[in-house]
């Protein structure tokens, strides 16, 4: 059964003073090997360009940039150029693949020009930076060092030209949709003016801010009423006294050309109605003083018509001559007429003073449904009017950020490193590949030294021979030489018998 060696230091040693010569062989092999590769594999010059995002030449506070997330714009640039369409030409232009273009599909061969071309950003050193790119590389892999440097300025060329043309074009896309956006804002704002200009002129005087205007036009109107009213009492107490008066007269002077005494009836009643006139103004109907004249103008009233009954039923009277009325009596016919007229104006004025409170009362009452239909309508027409001004402000900015990519003042991309000539290939390097054969024949060399030493079963030592027996070794003899010869060296075994143990040579 193979037990396995515990190896020193000295077996080590041991194993590269015996092995080292196919260690050093297979080294010397290894490196040559990587040399003959390095010498004989195609080679591929690799041809690099640096690029970087220049920011703009006006502040960004006084104009925003319509266009921020450069690395999607980088992606979306990368996914263009390195299309077919954009490749293909670039083929036919530059000779590209001349010995493999008619053997070869067009597809094999765009690929193989999209595989050699590598694209990387450069990450931004501070987090302050983190939405900006500072800028990118572009590599070319070819094996002619001109052809690569040739592909490498036309694909920056095309990242150029691509990223001017896509600044101005994204420009112009934005602002025409700011334009109608702000075309259809106008539209809508216009509606809701004309809305609520119709609803104001509907609603004129019930309008929000009028409602404090018609309270106190209301509180002055009523105070209207009652002067009105007031007037009215006293224009009518006014012809009452005057028509009393009149009545007197004309009583006064009826009884002089009948020859009977002042104190008629007529007299009296008009004095009494006076008198009931007078009572009214002061105190109510139910007054003690003015139901009692109240009855005495009834009895004399009802005297009155039976004095006229008793006319009717005596003698035909005698032909009446004309009377001249006295002047008095003229003087008061005019004024109870003028008194009847002051009363109707008076009545005029206080029935349109009402008709004005039931307006504003209507008003003010109808002022809570129109002050929240009016309320809509304002909150519809600020929507409105500050989505205008909204997208005037941005088209507005749009329009100075496209004149500003048009000046050629915006965002660039500037080639800070021109594509350059290699004059050593990238692929292979003969000092990396030689290396890599050193060091490979150097491990094939430890490795077999290794693997020939874990497969040896000789013993070498005692405690070689201790480890396989498992016992302890008493005796070890040298070996012997004789002369150029060597007798070959015993091997020592190990006898266990009652306890004891004894060595046979």
């Amino acid at each position: 059964m193979a037990v396995q060696k515990e190896l020193t230091p000295q077996d080590y040693l041991l194993m590269l003073r015996q092995r080292w010569l196919l260690i050093v062989v297979l080294t010397i092999c290894g490196g040559a090997l990587g040399y003959t590769a390095s010498r004989v594999l195609p080679k591929h010059f690799t041809s690099q360009t640096l690029v970087l995002v220049q920011e703009p030449s006006v502040s960004a506070d006084l104009v925003k940039s319509i266009v921020t997330d450069n690395n999607e714009r980088l992606a979306a640039m990368q996914q263009q150029i390195l299309s077919r369409s954009r490749l293909e030409p670039l083929i036919h232009q530059l000779g590209l693949y001349s010995q493999d273009i008619n053997s070869v599909s067009m597809e094999v061969l765009v690929d193989r020009l999209r595989k050699a071309i590598t694209i990387t950003a450069i990450q931004p050193m501070a987090e302050t930076r983190a939405q900006n790119l500072p800028g990118f590389t572009i590599s070319v892999v070819f094996n002619d060092a001109h052809m690569a440097q040739k592909i490498c300025t036309q694909i920056t060329s095309m990242f150029v030209e691509e990223h001017v043309q896509e600044r101005q074009s994204q420009g112009d896309r934005t602002t025409e949709f700011l334009e109608q956006q702000a075309a259809d804002a106008k539209a809508s704002l216009d509606q809701q003016d004309a809305k609520l200009a119709e609803f104001k002129r509907q609603h004129i005087g019930s309008l929000p801010d009028q409602a404090q205007t018609n309270l106190n036009i209301l509180t002055g109107l009523n105070t209207q009423l009652e002067a009105a009213t007031q007037a009215v009492a006293r224009a009518q107490q006014d012809k009452t006294f005057a028509e009393s008066m009149l009545a007197q007269q004309e009583a006064s002077a009826k009884a002089a050309q009948d020859g009977q005494s002042p104190e008629s009836l007529d007299q009296q009643l008009a004095t009494l109605q006076a008198q009931l006139t007078t009572l009214q103004s002061k105190y109510t109907d139910s007054h003690p003083d003015v139901i009692k004249v109240t009855h005495d103008i009834a009895d004399l009233k009802q005297k009155i018509a039976e004095r006229e009954q008793e006319k009717r039923t005596a003698a035909p009277e005698k032909p009446s001559r004309p009377v001249i009325e006295p002047v008095q009596i003229q003087q008061l016919r005019a004024q109870v007429h003028q008194y009847d007229q002051t009363v109707k104006d008076r009545l005029q004025q206080e029935e349109e003073v009402q008709k004005q409170i039931k307006m504003y009362q209507e008003r003010v009452q109808s002022s809570p449904a129109v002050e929240q239909e009016y309320k809509q309508l304002t909150r519809d027409y600020q929507t409105a009017l500050d989505l205008y001004n909204d997208l005037l402000k941005k088209r507005d900015q749009s329009t100075m950020a496209n004149d500003l990519e048009r000046s050629q003042q915006g965002e660039q991309f500037r080639v800070l490193d021109p594509a350059n000539l290699p004059d050593q290939p990238s692929f292979p390097k003969m000092p990396l590949f030689a290396g890599g054969g050193f060091a490979g024949g150097l491990a094939l060399g430890i490795g077999l030294t290794v693997l020939f030493e874990m497969q040896d079963t000789s013993l070498r030592s005692e405690r070689d021979v201790e480890l396989v027996l498992r016992l302890p070794v008493l005796v070890s003899i040298p070996p012997v030489e004789f002369g150029a010869a060597s007798l070959p060296v015993p091997i020592a075994t190990h006898e266990k018998s009652a306890g004891r143990a004894s060595v046979k040579v």
